[in-house]
């Protein structure tokens, strides 16, 4: 099954968890990364190996080797997973576009794939977070519903011609972060997310669900959390550094991740005095959600995941 698995073409296969290419030059199609947030495209296929990397991680590999990545699981729990799939069922309702014979000197990439409005996110509705799947899916990444209705809403939304339900986390400029079991993306304006609980201190995240981590660890406590920046994209830390400016301290969180760790190294090389790393709290994992699924147990260790609300 898994040498089958690998033979599993990845376009289709990431097509039916909804990413569509940004960009596709002869064989090569580039996509925002699947395992990350970020605003360039630099998550490549090979589609003629049927391999990708991931440029910002630097990590790649087969099918199999993204699937246990993306769902953080085992290969057995991935291969039952895959055996529910069926290639060419996919959420897309567009080919891939023909590859074009276009000089990369008239500014366009050869085979490049032109935007459409269909291929746009278009919200088409929001409510109270309610449906029965995507609270599932909340408790599988550890986030009680409570905490997540407070910041997210339940976000019917339109792409290339199928209407789908995720979780929406809305940002500064009215743009939402989409997520859900088998979906990742935004909508347009893509912006920060700025939490102002009137402190002088802010911790900054990477992603929303490491936000509603954060919120998750701390929900007995009874004074006050810090501000909060959840950035959406690591492409906001140095656009959002005059709002980080405003505070005496600022706690980073970012992902463990190749790219994570530079952007947190680029922080604290402004001012160490002011930018702290507060990534060692999930030190071994990759973020702090993942640490809560792993090692935050049903009711124990509440002694340990308060020290960090105390330390910042």
């Amino acid at each position: 099954m898994c040498a089958d698995a690998k033979q599993f073409d990845l376009v289709d296969y990431l097509a039916s968890l909804g990413h569509q290419p940004q960009k596709v030059r002869n064989q090569d199609y580039w996509y925002l990364s699947p395992l990350r947030e970020e605003k360039t495209p630099s998550f490549k296929v090979d589609r003629r190996l049927n391999v990708w990397y991931d440029h910002g991680t630097g990590k790649g590999g087969d099918l199999v080797d993204f699937g246990t990545l993306y769902y953080r699981c085992t290969v057995s729990e991935l291969l039952r997973r895959l055996s529910d799939y069926r290639p060419g069922q996919t959420l897309s309702f567009q080919q891939p576009s023909p590859v074009s014979t276009s000089s990369p000197s008239q500014g366009s990439f050869a085979g490049e794939k032109k935007d459409s409005p269909e291929s746009k996110i278009v919200i088409m509705d929001t409510r109270p977070l309610t449906d029965q799947a995507l609270v599932d899916y909340l408790e599988k990444r550890g986030i009680p519903l409570n905490i997540a209705q407070r910041s997210c809403r339940e976000v019917d939304f339109l792409l290339y011609g199928k209407q789908q339900t995720v979780i929406g986390f809305p940002n500064r400029s009215g743009g939402y972060e989409l997520r859900g079991e088998h979906f990742k993306g935004s909508s347009a304006p893509k912006d920060i997310s700025f939490i102002d609980n009137r402190t002088e201190q802010i911790i900054v995240f990477e992603g929303f669900f490491n936000y509603l981590s954060f919120q998750a660890i701390n929900k007995n406590q009874q004074s006050p959390l810090t501000n909060c920046l959840v950035l959406n994209s690591l492409s906001f830390l140095e656009k959002s550094r005059p709002l980080m400016e405003k505070h005496s301290q600022v706690f980073l969180a970012l992902d463990r991740d190749a790219a994570g760790v530079s952007q947190t190294k680029q922080a604290l090389g402004w001012d160490r005095d002011k930018y702290i790393d507060r990534s060692d709290f999930y030190q071994g994992r990759k973020d702090l959600n993942e640490w809560l699924i792993h090692k935050l147990p049903l009711q124990q260790g509440l002694n340990q995941s308060r020290r960090i609300g105390r330390s910042i």
